[in-house]
């Protein structure tokens, strides 16, 4: 109070006629100048990136590594950087049926800066996206993609200073991009990485991950084979990621975080194991579980859920009337029929698909239960991750 009584107003006064002077031979013009704000924004977060193929890398006999880069001619000079552990969203249409996937990015947030993109993809057997990848997806060919998405990345404010990472077959790709952030400096915590595979034949950046581990101390790899039928090879495990092997590797009396991507079948098992170790909720991260399966081998499936299933869809003023199977989620029936639906990770995750529905009942696993109170009580879902249990009424925003 002291210093505010201090002040004198006659020493602002001499600046009335000044600040007057300035106004009057100012011009009533907004000045020429870019919103920087909006323009990085644009940068990171472009609706879509027109990309090509320059480059394909078998890994192995199911595991491809695409490499992509700005397709100038239509019109992406440069490439949205991201975090490392985000995603890109790939836009295909498939005999008439528009489909997205979610891939992890596996090259570095330095390797966009450079002008390019890796995206390492496994034939998975049925799997439409995979199966139409490994088929046409060649050296020159355009790719359309989204800006990088998602929430699986290191978080200084709530994730640990050590980390846990566990990984299985595919599941490796974005702990890759991970390791090589923290080597460039772009991430700043200690890895120590758990990695699921058959055998050492099978191990997918072998040699990349032995290189990232020579060239920076904060980096541990042991990778955890489970049916290596010869001798086990150094600083490798046999079996399966338990409980047990998570303790051995954590740090004793120090608070460390779980990063954890991997096929579902790993989910199902190694989330029963987390559980064994008692860590607070928000030290525990989940990689999108991917588009889910076969919904009535879940053991909280209801029974009596009828085969085929009518599915009334209105985007924006026009109405579909639909059949579909119950085994299929709402986004796949609507896809099959050639409709183009708002998606991204297919997951239940980056809420993207958000839709109102109107009447019937839906079944959403718990692994994909990411609504939020509100959507249970306006009754919203997400078509990616619902699976009809009635005849349902929904409405779907449109594409964009």
């Amino acid at each position: 109070m002291a210093d505010l009584k201090s002040l004198k107003a006659k020493k602002f006064l001499s600046m009335l006629s000044y600040r007057s002077k300035r106004l009057e031979s100012g011009k009533a013009e907004l000045p020429d100048f870019s919103d920087q704000a909006m323009v990085l924004a644009k940068a990171l977060h472009p609706k879509r990136q027109y990309l090509k193929i320059a480059k394909v890398e078998e890994r192995a006999e199911d595991c491809r590594s695409y490499t992509l880069v700005p397709d100038e001619e239509k019109g992406t000079k440069s490439l949205a950087y991201f975090g490392a552990g985000k995603y890109l969203t790939v836009f295909e249409t498939i005999e008439g049926m528009p489909i997205t996937r979610a891939y992890s990015i596996s090259s570095s947030p330095k390797d966009s800066l450079e002008g390019r993109y890796v995206l390492t993809i496994k034939l998975v057997e049925g799997g439409l996206m995979s199966q139409y990848i490994f088929d046409t997806w060649e050296e020159g060919r355009s790719v359309e993609v989204s800006a990088p998405s998602g929430n699986f990345e290191y978080q200084q404010l709530r994730d640990a200073k050590k980390v846990i990472c566990l990984a299985g077959g595919s599941g490796i790709t974005p702990f890759i991009s991970m390791a090589n952030a923290i080597v460039d400096g772009d991430e700043d915590f200690e890895m120590t990485l758990l990695y699921g595979s058959r055998d050492t034949k099978s191990i997918l950046f072998k040699s990349e991950l032995d290189e990232l581990e020579k060239k920076c101390d904060k980096i541990k790899v042991i990778h955890v084979l489970s049916e290596q039928k010869s001798k086990l090879p150094k600083g490798t495990e046999k079996g399966f990621i338990t409980a047990e092997l998570i303790k051995k590797y954590a740090p004793e009396n120090e608070k460390y975080s779980i990063f954890l991507c991997g096929p579902q079948q790993m989910y199902a098992f190694v989330d029963k194991e987390l559980e064994k170790l008692g860590l607070e909720k928000k030290y525990i991260r989940h990689e999108m579980f991917g588009e889910f399966h076969n919904p009535s081998t879940q053991d909280d499936y209801p029974e009596g859920v009828p085969e085929t299933v009518k599915i009334t869809v209105t985007i924006q003023d026009k109405t579909y009337i639909l059949k579909g199977s119950s085994n299929d989620s709402v986004m796949q029936t609507i896809e099959k029929f050639g409709l183009a639906v708002p998606a991204r990770c297919r997951s239940g995750e980056c809420g993207f698909c958000h839709s109102h529905l109107i009447s019937g009942k839906v079944y959403v696993p718990k692994a994909l239960e990411y609504r939020r109170l509100a959507d249970y009580k306006f009754g919203c879902i997400h078509p990616c991750c619902s699976f009809p249990l009635t005849d349902i009424e929904i409405n779907v925003p449109v594409a964009k």
